[in-house]
């Protein structure tokens, strides 16, 4: 198995549940140090556990590092979770084009630097499971959180795509689109957080979903719902609407996980 932004928030805590003796995992990150932590925890669990400190967005690097691995063993799960966000700062200042480019490397490009390198071996083997980590954001475009919104809508549209592609070769695809949980992401997040959730709690889910295999989760329900819906209303009624739901983002230097 194969899961980015494993070292710390949702990646770090998919690694947990997932660790056990006869598993092996890749854990991606940034952060060495952040990442051993987390290995040595899934090592207790019993699983067999090697890191990469890798950029998603470096396509060669992170082919490197998990072709590497599978060439110890068929790869049978990979997790595309690493994510990155901005938006409009605590003083009004809107994201300029860098950050927002940024945004759509990490969380839309980096998904599929992960996730490419695997799909050949899938792809002959006849069997595989890919898990892609987009949000509710995706579903509507929101005036504070423009470039993190494409950026998912993105996601949702490759992993949507990709199922449908690929599932008649016995490949299964997740896209996973939560809402609010807790996390240093989150954390960084000034506004309203409806139905926020623990990490463990949003883990628990996904974890489950994967374990059956289902096409989409998106939790909590009621805001998928309402997100989907509002995507669907005229643009002069849903722009009304999403104005009512204005944030900040506090900047963040390094915000991959």
């Amino acid at each position: 198995m194969v899961i980015s932004g494993a070292s710390r928030g949702l990646g770090a805590a998919l690694a947990r549940r997932f660790a056990a003796p006869g598993m092996r995992l890749l854990l991606l990150a940034r952060s060495r140090a952040a990442l051993e932590g987390v290995a040595a925890e899934c090592r207790a669990a019993g699983a067999a556990v090697e890191i990469a400190v890798a950029d998603v967005t470096d396509a060669a690097c992170v082919a490197e590092a998990v072709l590497g691995f599978e060439a110890a063993g068929a790869v049978d799960l990979v997790i595309a979770n690493a994510g990155t966000s901005a938006g409009r700062a605590p003083d009004g200042t809107p994201e300029d084009g860098a950050a927002a480019a940024r945004q759509v490397m990490v969380n839309l490009v980096g998904a599929i630097n992960l996730v490419s390198p695997l799909l050949p071996a899938m792809r002959a083997r006849r069997a595989g499971q890919v898990a892609l980590v987009a949000s509710i954001a995706g579903f509507r475009g929101l005036p504070d959180f423009p470039a993190y919104c494409a950026s998912k809508a993105g996601l949702i549209a490759w992993g949507e795509g990709l199922r449908a592609a690929e599932g008649p070769r016995g490949l299964r695809v997740t896209v996973i689109t939560p809402g609010f949980f807790r996390s240093a992401m989150g954390d960084r997040f000034h506004g309203a957080r409806p139905l926020l959730l623990g990490t463990e709690e949003a883990a628990a889910k996904v974890h489950r979903a994967l374990l059956l295999g289902v096409p989409r989760l998106g939790f909590p329900w009621p805001m998928a719902l309402g997100l989907r819906l509002l995507g669907l209303l005229p643009p002069f009624l849903g722009d009304r609407a999403v104005r009512l739901m204005r944030f900040r983002v506090t900047p963040e230097a390094d915000s991959l996980g």
